[in-house]
């Protein structure tokens, strides 16, 4: 199967549903995830290598999202030991299941990359001489300092051989949205593929359309640019061609890891459709439409249960 590079944080995510105070009292479950961990965990359990590059606490918190990724089959061998503990998040739920969150970031593992620790992810060796097709990163291992620099330095290097997707994935509490203006262009000139949630999209280019996000970053040289709309299924534009997917059906529990999982099973079904490893000069709408199409059922899988939990290939074939 096809290999996809994976960089960025692991994060506890303590989920707070909307009863969980009682008498005083948080009620708190934690589940593994951040945004690009949870990313490698849906390629990897849809059968697309995943070789996440992570520096994983060797606390408690560490250890259970590290659990999380080897029972997963997320190939481990660029991530780190570290004796810093893990990031947390709380994630508070409302009443229809959309999570809001806060972040706990302080001295904590995910940030000290260098450019020479990094650097394996795409230079090797390669277990079994597996060559990425493909560079994933986002969240907040690219906005905060000092690990987003040198993720950008290591997408500008494996450009020239890889596909590179980002996923902004937006976390203003700590990282204010002026910062995220003025950097969304320099990743968009990195990038060949940028999703977006809808909120991402508000935030960004307030009283934009997707059309028009689009337009803007093809202009700084991205060939496909998705946004996902929430329950008006996802946008995709490619070199100005664009289709629009529904969202599929689904028993919501909460959207924790939703569009993780939705851009997990998109960049799969691209690898696995052989149009990851340059600038997607294969992939038609046709393809691409069936990409959107797959991570759909992907993210409403995920959606169905609590927290981060995308889904086994065997589950999707289990829906034909």
């Amino acid at each position: 199967m096809p290999t996809i590079a994976v960089v960025g944080e692991v994060v506890a995510d303590a989920v707070l549903p909307p009863d969980g105070i009682v008498d005083g009292a948080a009620h708190l479950t934690v589940h593994p995830g951040g945004g690009p961990a949870n990313f490698a965990v849906a390629v990897s359990r849809l059968g697309t290598t995943a070789r996440f590059a992570g520096r994983l606490s060797t606390g408690a918190l560490g250890s259970l999202c590290r659990d999380k990724l080897e029972a997963s089959n997320v190939d481990l061998s660029a991530s780190e030991a570290a004796s810093e503990p893990a990031t947390l998040a709380i994630a508070r739920l409302d009443a229809s299941g959309a999570a809001s969150y806060e972040f706990y970031t302080d001295g904590t593992a995910d940030w000290a990359w260098t450019d020479k620790s990094l650097a394996p992810l795409v230079d090797g060796p390669f277990p079994s001489d597996e060559r990425p097709l493909a560079i994933h990163t986002g969240t907040l291992a690219l906005a905060l300092q000092p690990s987003g620099q040198v993720i950008e330095n290591l997408l500008a290097r494996a450009r020239a051989q890889l596909t590179i997707s980002v996923d902004p994935n937006l976390r203003t509490l700590l990282v204010p949205i002026e910062t995220y203006r003025a950097v969304i262009d320099r990743w968009a000139g990195l990038s060949d593929i940028v999703r977006l949630s809808e909120d991402d999209l508000v935030q960004l280019w307030p009283g934009h359309t997707p059309e028009q996000a689009a337009a803007h970053l093809h202009d700084l040289g991205v060939p496909l640019v998705v946004v996902s709309l929430g329950a008006d299924g996802a946008f995709g534009s490619l070199r100005g061609e664009s289709v629009r997917v529904p969202i599929a059906p689904t028993d919501l529990v909460d959207t924790v890891g939703a569009g993780d999982s939705f851009h997990g099973g998109m960049m799969h079904h691209l690898a696995v459709a052989g149009h990851l490893g340059g600038r997607l000069d294969r992939l038609d709408l046709a393809g691409l439409t069936e990409a959107l199409a797959f991570a759909s059922r992907v993210s409403a899988i995920n959606c169905s249960r609590a927290g981060a939990n995308p889904p086994w290939a065997w589950e999707l074939a289990d829906q034909r």
